[in-house]
């Protein structure tokens, strides 16, 4: 169970589990924002001043870097595939897959300030990796599938397809000065390949 951080951290002297949760919250962004950014390696106690905790705060949550990285990733993912539905609920089915690609731009981006620890944790948990990868595609398919049933897009394209696509380019970028406007260029000719219809 998480403990409350102590006077010594400089941040708190008491707070319980929604101060908890907060720092944690917190410090899962400010990583996800950091390792999406910065070219070469994250220091947790970049991270920890990101987040505005101090650097005992982060190892009450995270002991180790690996511990850090894999919530990361796994929370990224976690909101990416729910962001779906949500999505879908709130506009139409071709804005609904604009907005998610963005969002899957910036995992991309922060997933490849994590790859080393990424890449061990496929090799210790492969059926662990693989459902996380089950789950974006799900995702990209119901996507698809609704945009597709909208007219917005061609019905023949292929989950894994879209997905290797997007993240083939954001990957050689990511860590730019420029990414994010680079990523929306690319994302948008994926998306214009989508629109296209042969023979329409």
């Amino acid at each position: 169970m998480e403990t409350s951080v102590t006077a010594a951290d400089g941040q708190e002297t008491g707070g319980g589990r929604a101060d908890a949760r907060r720092n944690r919250e917190r410090l899962l962004a400010a990583a996800a924002e950091l390792f999406g950014a910065v070219e070469g390696e994250v220091t947790l106690s970049a991270v920890a001043a990101r987040a505005g905790v101090g650097i005992g705060t982060l190892y009450r949550h995270f002991p180790t870097r690996e511990a850090l990285v894999e919530a990361v990733y796994r929370n990224e993912v976690d909101r990416l595939c729910e962001a779906a539905e949500t999505l879908l609920r709130r506009l139409p089915p071709e804005e609904a897959l604009v907005d998610w690609m963005d969002r899957y731009a910036a995992m991309v981006a922060a997933k490849r300030g994590m790859a080393e620890v990424l890449t061990r944790a496929r090799e210790s948990d492969s059926e662990g990796m693989a459902r996380t990868k089950a789950r974006i595609r799900q995702a990209m398919a119901l996507l698809l599938d609704a945009a597709a049933k909208a007219g917005a897009i061609r019905g023949d394209a292929d989950p894994d397809d879209v997905l290797l696509a997007a993240a083939a380019g954001i990957w050689s970028i990511a860590g730019q000065p420029d990414w994010r406007q680079r990523a929306g260029r690319l994302l948008r000719l994926v998306l214009d390949g989508l629109r296209y219809r042969p023979g329409g």
